[in-house]
């Protein structure tokens, strides 16, 4: 909104032309999510608190976890609010890429909420069933993937990161392939957040990665130089991620070791929606694989413990995720949390490099 008023106002008053620069609304939509962030945090954790609105612990979860119960969750909702409130005050709202990445991030939290709502009132781990969530997340994606398809112009090839020359052209098949790309990032999150902060650090770097690579792809000149495929408009995206950053900064604050409060799916389906969908409208689809490598790991170590029980009836990992396994292991939990940190910065430096080396 402060985009489309800074033109009114530019006309008598030259300074608000800073506006028309996406780099500038993207600082500026940062310090807005993390200003409304600071300020609404206490206020979200006292409510959660007096509501009783407290985290529901696994039972086969470690030991360690137990003193965590009651811990105020949902607290994903201060992400969304601070993320949509400084994205429809900064960026270009009329933007069809902004609208859908916004539209994709409340729609997977509509389903992370209804799922967070049913732990709560049945006082246990188990909120909606398995199959009613995935169909909550496919249903946002679908829409979100068929929309795109139907803007004239965006492509359905996909690129390869390091192979400039490797363009694979989906067509109709491009929405299924977008859709895996969303709701597999959304869930990758989801079961990343398992230890305080341990699940924000990540989309945090990832989010940050990706503001880059939305505004190198949205620029003709630097698309061309970079030979990475160009989007019209999708630029913008830039000042959605640079919010994703700052939001979960603030929330950081509460969420750091011990936490305060708890994202809750909530947040963590809403953030790797987030994270997917801005993949998929830059046309980096493959290289979220990179760039969110500690959520490809956790994905993984989860469906690798899956098949060997049921194929060997043997466990790969003493705890899936994997995060749970290092616990056992006798690791402390700040020490993971921060390990896989600094994994996910490792692994948004590859996937930075790749801008290039193609």
């Amino acid at each position: 909104m402060l985009y489309y008023l800074s033109f009114l106002l530019a006309s008598s008053y030259s300074g608000f032309n800073v506006f028309r620069y996406i780099t500038f609304r993207a600082a500026m939509a940062a310090l807005m999510a993390l200003m409304i962030s600071f300020l609404l945090g206490p206020w979200l954790i006292r409510v959660l608190t007096e509501k009783q609105i407290g985290q529901q612990i696994r039972d086969d979860g470690p030991a360690s976890h137990a003193t965590k119960a009651g811990t105020p969750t949902m607290g994903g909702a201060l992400i969304l609010l601070a993320l949509l409130i400084s994205t429809l005050m900064l960026a270009d709202i009329a933007n069809r890429y902004v609208l859908l990445a916004l539209i994709a991030t409340v729609g997977s939290g509509v389903v992370g909420f209804a799922d967070d709502y049913l732990k709560l009132t049945r006082k246990n781990s188990k909120g909606l069933p398995p199959g009613a969530k995935l169909l909550g997340q496919l249903l946002v994606a679908l829409v979100v993937a068929v929309a795109l398809y139907n803007i004239p112009k965006f492509s359905t090839e996909i690129a390869f990161p390091f192979i400039k020359t490797l363009r694979v052209n989906l067509d109709i098949f491009y929405i299924p392939f977008a859709m895996l790309v969303i709701v597999g990032a959304s869930n990758a999150v989801n079961l990343t957040d398992g230890l305080d902060g341990l699940a924000i650090g990540p989309v945090m770097v990832a989010a940050g990665t990706y503001a880059v690579v939305a505004y190198v792809t949205g620029h003709l000149k630097l698309a061309e130089y970079l030979q990475i495929p160009y989007v019209a408009g999708v630029g913008e995206l830039t000042v959605f991620c640079a919010a994703v950053v700052a939001a979960g900064l603030g929330f950081l604050w509460y969420n750091a070791y011990p936490a305060q409060m708890f994202m809750g799916d909530v947040g963590s389906l809403s953030l790797g929606a987030a994270l997917g969908v801005v993949a998929v409208m830059t046309k980096n689809e493959i290289l979220l694989i990179i760039i969110g490598g500690v959520f490809v790991i956790e994905a993984l170590s989860v469906i690798f413990q899956v098949a060997s029980y049921k194929i060997r009836r043997k466990r790969v990992f003493l705890m899936a995720p994997i995060h749970h396994h290092y616990e056992l292991k006798g690791w402390k939990e700040p020490q993971i949390i921060v390990r896989f940190w600094i994994l996910s910065i490792i692994f948004a430096v590859i996937g930075l490099s790749t801008l290039k080396l193609r």
